[in-house]
């Protein structure tokens, strides 16, 4: 059995975004691991992280911010279309699902995409030749979202821990919540210790 891992996030976090380039040197580094992207939803438009945290995650992080994404950084966020249209990818085109995520987030925090409407993912849905169907570009979570809600949920009760972004290594009846937090500046030094873990 394969070593699995869980990424729990939210297109619209600061954190999430950081820990992006976690996951993408797991993925590097072990490309026959099955890696399960799942979007939280919590930002619903009702409040943002805030400039302070965008600070705080660029200081500690490898990613920047751009000065359109910082301008509105105090403004509430909605992520639940980019929940949809990421639900909607992770069941149909699992192997797209990582990319995509990177380059939403480089729209997002760099380019200051809102990402709120199906025109914001033309870019996306160009590049990487996707044919998401209209229900997903809806301002409520669709039936994809909502499964993968519920998927969340059980792991975090299994976690013990609503915090996200959260990665969760498997292997074989073994499960390990990874302490990403002090690895953002140094992937690398992440890849070693989840090869310890799985050898």
């Amino acid at each position: 059995m394969h070593p699995e891992l869980y990424f729990i996030y939210d297109s619209h976090c600061p954190w999430s975004y950081v820990a992006t380039p976690l996951v993408n040197a797991i993925r590097e580094s072990f490309p026959e691991m099955e890696i399960h992207i799942w979007h939280c939803a919590h930002y619903d438009g009702r409040d943002c992280a805030g400039f302070s945290q965008i600070k705080e995650a660029e200081k500690q992080g490898l990613q920047k911010f751009g000065q359109e994404h910082i301008r509105y950084a105090d403004s509430p966020k909605n992520a639940i279309v980019a929940a949809n249209f990421m639900a909607w990818l992770q069941e149909k085109q699992t192997d797209k699902a990582l990319p995509v995520l990177n380059a939403l987030q480089k729209e997002h925090f760099v380019e200051g995409n809102p990402f709120g409407c199906k025109n914001d993912f033309a870019h996306i849905i160009s590049e990487f030749k996707l044919s998401p169907p209209k229900k997903i570009f809806k301002d409520t979570l669709s039936n994809e979202a909502l499964y993968q809600q519920s998927d969340v949920q059980e792991l975090q009760e299994f976690m013990q821990t609503t915090a996200f972004p959260a990665l969760l290594l498997t292997n074989g009846d073994s499960a390990i919540l990874l302490e990403h937090a002090g690895y953002l500046k140094s992937p690398q030094n992440l890849v070693k210790e989840v090869r310890k873990l799985i050898e």
